[in-house]
């Protein structure tokens, strides 16, 4: 859409608050926005020069518009979120955050157990978190068996089976204290029931509740003389304290409230996120966000902190933040000047500074993911390097692997986008080769995997590299041509240690630029099919997957080869024997066979 197709449709923009959604060439959307007045912000888009290149980019691919009228800015803001979340545009703001966080799970079943878990299934039990931190995790569990006997055990405890006596005796939790032993029915549904709510009200960060109620338990049972059984909820209540002052308490008669702030550069804002709880953190987070169009703090933090608030169930109606934010109209946004919430605001500051200056000295010493266009940027350096007539988005490598003539193996990595997509990482058992011979190994695993590529109907790579040389080199184009592939893929030959970049028929080899982005991400595939090599390799070693090369001779077997190589320590040394050494070891009938394998 040029400005001229936009002047045409400029008058029918309403002045009102609402939701616009761009289109590209394809009708997907690339961009959602909010709006206080629809026609200046829409309109800002076209009338003026962008300088922030991602912009004019996205205003060069606009096809066409629609826009939502809302009755105010913060339906508007509900209602940009919410297409956000489903359409998930490209040219919109975009959480960094593969992590799998975990939860503590009660799960659905009688007499329920507790415990963690990384995987949320829907199957009607409990999640409570996610949390972001294992530690906290564990040390919640730690502190719920030390107060709360719960079973560990995944008995099937329905009334039918313990009626039934179908569980002799208790096992050796019960004998410690773990447990008060169920499955025998020494404990009723309906006190496991009291336990698993107090689960939920400390897992929730509700120890006062959890507090009081033992309280009048140990009052009845010091009414009743029951001294002992008082004493033990007493200790429970003394260990609640002092796992309740390890949180960081800032004021027990605070109201739950989440706590945000943000720090941002051009390319990315740090949101750091605090969920508060009577009066203690009990959750801190920082998301990292990649900024599009060069929004300001103002546009992103609001975003940020909803879907940080749906991802860890807040139910908090209060928000501390640095400035004031449009939200959810029932929810308050404080911005405090002085007092606890302030110190808690202090608190979230320091922590996103904190991350930051990881960040920093991370990227300095080359430890952060880099960025798309850092990648591309690569790509394209190999493209002009090697003289490619594509781009190489998609790139496999190939290499051999065996050791003293035994176990021979083969690995191909895969890298798309200038990142390994494991997905597409293939391991090869060398299968027709006879003996030890690296060329035919490289041909045999070039035409597996493009056979198969071709009978599935999969996209060729654009860059097929060839670890070792020529004469590998000369293997997989045989392999190619056989194919007949070889005009539809570039192959080249990469020799080892000194990074030489070998071509078909080309005499003269090719040399990127030393420490080039280009020359640095080939040898990272290369130690990556290396490494993946190298793994299987040992692995098959030690599993004794395949046998070694001696027991793949026709006639012998595993006892006969293993008697070649106590006496001989190698493969190597069989083969260098002379008849009559083998005869001395095997007899002469198969030591004429081991010969003449290695000597036909």
């Amino acid at each position: 859409m040029n400005k001229a197709d936009f002047d045409d449709i400029a008058p029918s923009l309403p002045s009102l608050p609402g939701v616009y959604k761009y289109f590209d060439r394809t009708d997907k959307i690339i961009y959602v926005g909010k709006a206080k007045n629809l026609r200046k912000r829409i309109t800002s888009y076209f009338a003026k020069h962008h300088d922030y290149y991602k912009t004019v980019r996205l205003v060069e691919e606009i096809q066409r518009l629609e826009f939502t009228i809302t009755n105010n800015e913060h339906d508007a803001f509900l209602l940009e979120n919410s297409l956000i979340k489903h359409f998930q545009p490209k040219y919109n703001i975009e959480l960094k955050d593969d992590k799998t966080y975990p939860y503590i799970v009660i799960k659905k079943e009688p007499f329920p157990r507790v415990f963690l878990t990384r995987r949320y299934i829907r199957d009607g039990s409990e999640y409570l978190g996610p949390y972001t931190s294992i530690d906290q995790v564990r040390s919640l569990l730690e502190f719920i068996r030390e107060t709360i006997p719960l079973r560990t055990c995944s008995l099937a405890l329905t009334q039918k089976n313990i009626q039934a006596n179908k569980f002799v005796k208790p096992c050796l939790e019960y004998h410690i204290g773990k447990c008060k032993a169920p499955c025998v029915g020494w404990q009723s549904l309906e006190e496991y029931d009291e336990q698993i709510q107090e689960i939920r009200e400390i897992l929730k960060g509700k120890f006062g509740a959890v507090i009081q109620h033992l309280k009048k338990e140990m009052q009845v049972y010091a009414d009743a003389y029951e001294f002992e059984k008082a004493d033990a909820v007493k200790k429970k209540i003394e260990y609640i304290g002092q796992y309740q002052r390890r949180s960081v308490v800032v004021n027990t008669s605070m109201n739950d409230v989440d706590v945000c702030s943000i720090m941002s550069n051009d390319e990315h804002a740090y949101v750091n996120y605090m969920q508060v709880v009577q009066g203690a953190v009990i959750q801190t987070h920082t998301a990292t966000v990649r900024k599009k169009l060069q929004e300001s703090d103002e546009d992103i933090l609001p975003i940020v902190v909803q879907q940080l608030r749906d991802r860890f169930r807040s139910q908090a109606h209060e928000i501390v933040a640095p400035f004031s934010m449009l939200m959810d109209e029932e929810l308050k946004i404080t911005v405090p000047q002085a007092g606890d919430k302030k110190k808690l605001l202090d608190m979230s500051v320091q922590n996103a500074q904190y991350f930051v200056m990881e960040q920093r000295r991370k990227k300095a010493l080359n430890l952060v993911e880099e960025s798309d266009e850092y990648r591309t940027n690569t790509l394209l350096e190999i493209q002009q390097g090697l003289h490619l007539k594509e781009v190489p988005l998609h790139i496999e490598c190939f290499d051999n692997s065996n050791f003293q003539g035994s176990y021979p193996v083969a690995a191909m990595v895969c890298f798309k986008n200038g990142l390994p997509f494991k997905p597409e990482f293939r391991h090869f058992h060398i299968k027709t080769v006879q003996g030890i011979n690296d060329f035919a190994s490289m041909k045999e695993i070039v035409y597996r995997r493009y056979k198969r590529v071709l009978e599935e109907n999969k996209p060729l790579p654009n860059l097929i590299i060839i670890d070792g040389g020529k004469g590998q080199l000369s293997s997989a184009i045989e392999a190619l041509n056989e194919l007949n592939i070889m005009g539809k893929v570039q192959v080249v030959g990469l020799a080892k240690q000194v990074e030489e970049i070998f071509f078909p028929g080309d005499s003269e080899s090719i040399k990127l630029p030393f420490q080039s982005a280009g020359l640095n991400l080939i040898k990272r595939i290369r130690d990556e099919v290396h490494r993946f090599g190298i793994t299987f390799h040992r692995k098959t070693r030690s599993e004794g997957t395949i046998k070694n090369e001696l027991e793949t001779i026709p006639g012998i077997g595993e006892k006969t080869a293993a008697d070649l190589l106590k006496k001989f320590r190698s493969v190597k040394k069989v083969k260098e024997a002379s008849m009559d050494n083998l005869s001395e070891v095997v007899g002469p009938a198969k030591a004429k066979v081991v010969y003449d394998y290695f000597h036909p």
